[in-house]
């Protein structure tokens, strides 16, 4: 019987250092999963882990919410993605981008750099998609149950969304199940877990899906 496990961020982050960089000269770790899972908070202590170690530096975070282009661009700015940021560090090169602003509804004049870095972090929705697996040196996939990521959202965007929320969810739960991401990840993270530990320093590991095992 598998069992979830309590792992330290300051492993993660050797481990992320020690890898390939598989994206030009950047090692690119996706962590990918449903709104209101957690994502943004893995993320930011597998950040704050990589810069205390020696030889690490706190590496910069690109959000696949600073780059859609509204409610509409779910999935679609991909595209947007890998011309501004993964050609450029793919090629040894900087990368930009220009953030969304969800209050002005419009993308913002400012570009934001992304430097060619040791790590670069990449967080939101559909993160470790297909076309990205073999340029990462780390997956990710944080989950929680939906009844909870659902009061996270709204108490993030307010019940007025509720309707854009519950389609939203309804597209995150289509692309999971068509790029069976749960099963191609390297990691599987509790969002919401319930065994005692140090929430700053460790995460609770989830263990993998079972494949089903054909009869035939």
């Amino acid at each position: 019987m598998t069992v979830a496990l309590v792992e330290a961020y300051a492993t993660l982050a050797r481990r992320v250092l020690g890898g390939p960089a598989r994206l030009g000269r950047t090692r690119l770790v996706a962590v990918d999963g449903p709104s209101g899972a957690g994502k943004s908070v893995f993320t930011a202590r597998l950040a704050d882990a990589l810069a205390a170690l020696p030889d690490g530096g706190r590496p910069p975070v690109v959000h696949t919410d600073d780059l859609l282009d509204g409610w509409d661009d779910q999935f679609t700015f991909w595209a947007r993605l890998e011309r501004r940021v993964l050609a450029p560090l793919r090629a040894g090169r900087p990368g930009s981008y220009q953030r969304y602003s969800w209050v002005r509804r419009a993308f913002l004049p400012r570009a934001v750099p992304v430097p060619v870095v040791p790590v670069l972090l990449l967080e939101g929705v559909s993160a470790a998609r297909a076309a990205i697996r073999p340029e990462l040196t780390l997956s990710v996939q944080v989950t929680a149950p939906a009844g909870l990521r659902l009061r996270r959202a709204l108490d993030r965007d307010g019940v007025q969304l509720l309707p854009e929320l519950r389609r939203w969810h309804a597209g995150e739960e289509a692309h999971f199940a068509a790029d069976r991401t749960a099963a191609a990840v390297d990691l599987v993270v509790d969002g919401a877990p319930t065994l005692p530990h140090d929430r700053d320093h460790y995460y609770v590991r989830r263990p993998p899906p079972v494949t089903p095992v054909d009869p035939a």
